[in-house]
């Protein structure tokens, strides 16, 4: 690492998108490993939206954007989950001038409802003489960590997100601690479940990977799993569903479904506002589910959806791991002046690969190895060779 002359070595670290457990024991281990090795940090707060809206003229309130972070500022903050710094989905490649403070309004032309200001962000970083930026987040937040890059500005990103998507990585924090939090849940559903011998539909974060809901059957031991890569038919399903209650002592039966799964010939069950990455809310699909099997099979159906309860409290003990091993590993990339990277974990190996990667592909069930597409549910048989989540 090239150091200016009289100048301490500046990294600045932001989270940004969901929050999920894991990333508080990432922040506090960065800031540690980087006070020991003499280097100054910087959290930029509510992720990109933090550096995009610092305001170099305005030294009163640019503490709501930029910290300077010392261990004992991050003492505890492991033991909890969220982010400290906080989060957000802002996008400086495609700003909103109703998002942006009024000082960057004056940037957008007359009728000009969305502005490309990366620029604003670089100019930020370089005022705040900072020598790297390490975001945490995942493929959205990572790809105008890319876009920095590629501009020039130094990056060191690390990936998380319940989903476990981001493209180029076996896994991203936050990922086990959603699927632990699915299994206990799945199973506590059991008893109101079974005691009124119902179908239960629980919904799941996921919104084109259906990884979540693939591994939290595949665990739970659930009948069905629907996933969203692969359109379901609910005539099929409840046929298959009726039979599994059947067969059940207790008569009652179970289905974990993705939120971003569609019935054939359906769409996805969007809602609200586009954000600034072109995304819609999720979330519908256990209801609409949920109605049509009660409908055609004349049950009672339990809907349960999930969602947040995956992302809050503290993480586990493998997102805790990952967490901390994650940041040790940038830290590291830092020292060695090795920029343009994404830390990542392949086939149970620590690594690290091109930022680029991240936007060069999708990460997608292994359907054909991992899926039944006519019974609605994981089809794992062998696993000698494959990956510790199985692809």
């Amino acid at each position: 690492m090239q150091k200016k002359e009289g100048k301490t070595p500046t990294i600045a670290i932001l989270t940004g998108g969901g929050d999920v457990p894991g990333l508080n024991p990432c922040i506090k281990t960065l800031v540690y490993r980087a006070a020991s090795e003499g280097i100054k940090v910087l959290g930029i707060r509510r992720g990109w939206a933090g550096i995009l809206e610092y305001d170099r003229d305005d030294s009163d309130g640019s503490h709501k954007c930029v910290q300077v972070l010392t261990p004992p500022d991050v003492r505890t903050i492991d033991r909890t989950g969220g982010t400290f710094l906080h989060t957000s989905r802002t996008n400086p490649s495609s700003a909103r001038r109703k998002d942006v403070p009024d000082f960057l309004k004056e940037k957008f032309g007359d009728g000009e409802e969305k502005k490309d200001l990366t620029s604003v962000v670089l100019g930020n970083l370089n005022s705040l003489e900072i020598d790297a930026i390490i975001p945490i987040g995942g493929d959205d937040t990572l790809s105008f960590a890319d876009r920095l890059h590629r501009e020039g500005f130094p990056v060191i990103a690390i990936p998380k997100t319940m989903d476990n998507d981001v493209f180029g990585t076996d896994y991203c924090i936050g990922f086990s601690t959603a699927v632990t939090r699915a299994v206990t849940f799945i199973h506590a559903l059991r008893t109101s479940t079974g005691s009124h011998e119902r179908i239960a539909v629980v919904e799941l974060f996921g919104r084109y990977c259906g990884e979540t809901s693939l591994i939290s059957a595949y665990l739970s031991g659930v009948d069905r799993a629907i996933i969203s890569e692969v359109a379901f038919d609910p005539e099929r399903l409840a046929k298959l569903i009726m039979e599994d209650k059947k067969a059940n002592p207790k008569n009652y039966a179970m289905i974990t479904m993705s939120e971003g799964a569609r019935m054939v010939r359906g769409e996805m069950f969007l809602s609200g506002e586009t954000d600034a990455y072109g995304h819609k809310k999720l979330g519908g699909i256990g209801d609409e589910t949920g109605a049509l099997l009660k409908k055609i099979t004349g049950e009672d159906v339990l809907i349960q959806k999930l969602s947040y309860l995956m992302r809050s409290g503290i993480p586990d003990s493998l997102d805790l791991m990952v967490g901390v091993n994650f940041a040790n590993m940038a830290i590291d990339l830092f020292l060695r002046g090795v920029y343009g990277r994404l830390v990542a974990l392949n086939r149970g190996v620590y690594s690290d690969i091109a930022l680029s990667t991240v936007t060069s592909g999708q990460k997608r069930v292994d359907v054909r190895e991992l899926y039944d597409v006519e019974a609605y549910r994981p089809k794992v048989r062998h696993v000698s060779g494959k990956p510790m989540f199985l692809y």
